[in-house]
Formats: C-alpha cells, sequence, structure tokens
C-alpha cells in the first residue's frame, strides 16, 4: 500500500498542527487577560514543547485514520476545521482548551461497513495509546529539567487525546467505535481515561 497526499492535505495538516500546538503553548502559560501579558522568551519554549508533544501526537493520530482507511482502498485525506482551530487558539489562552481540529474526510464508492469504519476510527485513539508508551516510561526515568518535561507532558497529552476522541458524541472517534463494538469501546475508553488520571497525578 502506498499512501497518497494532495498539496491541500499537507496545507491543511501544517496549519492544524501549528494552531493546535499554540493552543495548547497558551494553555500551559496560564489564563491570558491581555495580550501585554504575552512573552516570546517564554511563549517560544512552551510552543517548542507542545509542537512536538500535542502536535505530534495529532498528526501521527490523524495518519493513523488515514493508513487505516487507505488500507481498504478508501479515498481518505485531512481536512483541518479552521473555525475550530481558531477556538482551540482563544480557548487555549482563556484557561481551558477545545480540541477539535478537523478530521480524516472518507468515502468510498462501494460504501464502509461498521466495521471498517470502526476499526478506522479506533486506530487513531490507539496510536495515543501507543505514543504514550513510549513517553511514560521515559518520564519515570527523567523527573527533571526539559527533558523531563517533554516525556511527563508527552505522556498526559497523548492520554489525554485519545481519551477525549474516545467520547461517542458528534464526529469524535468514540461514536463510530461503539457503534461497531460496545466493548471495544469500551475498553480503549477507560484505559484512555484512566491514563489521562495517571498522568497528571504522578508524572506532572
Amino acid at each position: 500500500m502506498q499512501l497518497s497526499w494532495s498539496q491541500r492535505e499537507l496545507t491543511h495538516l501544517a496549519v492544524a498542527w501549528l494552531a493546535l500546538s499554540l493552543g495548547f503553548a497558551l494553555l500551559l502559560e496560564g489564563p491570558i487577560h491581555h495580550v501585554s501579558q504575552l512573552d516570546p522568551r517564554t511563549l517560544a519554549p512552551t510552543f517548542a514543547l507542545a509542537f512536538v508533544t500535542a502536535g505530534t501526537g495529532f498528526l501521527l493520530h490523524e495518519l493513523a485514520h488515514k493508513v487505516a482507511a487507505q488500507r481498504y482502498g478508501f479515498w481518505a485525506e485531512f481536512r483541518a476545521d479552521f473555525r475550530m482551530l481558531a477556538l482551540a487558539v482563544v480557548s487555549g489562552a482563556l484557561g481551558f482548551l477545545f480540541a477539535a481540529p478537523g478530521a480524516v474526510e472518507i468515502r468510498s464508492r462501494r460504501g464502509i461497513t461498521r466495521r471498517q469504519n470502526g476499526l478506522t476510527a479506533v486506530a487513531g485513539p490507539v496510536t495515543n495509546l501507543a505514543l504514550f508508551a513510549f513517553f511514560a516510561p521515559l518520564a519515570l526515568v527523567f523527573t527533571t529539567g526539559l527533558l523531563g518535561r517533554v516525556m511527563a507532558f508527552g505522556a498526559l497529552i497523548n492520554a489525554f487525546l485519545a481519551a477525549f476522541n474516545m467520547l461517542p458524541y458528534g464526529p469524535l472517534d468514540g461514536r463510530k467505535v461503539k457503534e461497531w463494538s460496545l466493548p471495544v469501546f469500551a475498553a480503549v475508553f477507560a484505559v484512555s481515561a484512566a491514563l489521562t488520571l495517571y498522568s497528571f497525578l504522578y508524572l506532572l
């Protein structure tokens, strides 16, 4: 199988990666009540941290959907939701984050079964859990300094991205997975939520 890309898709991925990273960086900096509070000297390293952890988690999550869909022979391309990206940046500055940067659009002339839809959907959260498995052990080894912060935040944000996307509502992955298999939905959601709580309590 060979992945196919369009220039439009690559542009949408790049914009979403940057905007989502900025939203997480502003969230980490704390609530911002006025633009004068922004200090580029402190925001730049925080943005770099978010770019590597949250940005990578988002990018690989979406690529997992794309790979799973194209393995079935479906047309699949990421499309950013620019209004939701703006909301992610604004909400991050206000002290909370609503992250719905866009989605991989999937089309098939012969139709898509519930199983195919569910497996394609669960590929994203499972990828985030795999990234958690990479970051979390390293966070226990590197407990201080910049590297420790990267590993701890990488573990937390990937567990959170998995749990958030497994919510069974609207366009989120959880609804599609639940429609296909309730046991798979329950298992992935429970593990994601538990790891998010563990990361927040013991890794940060």
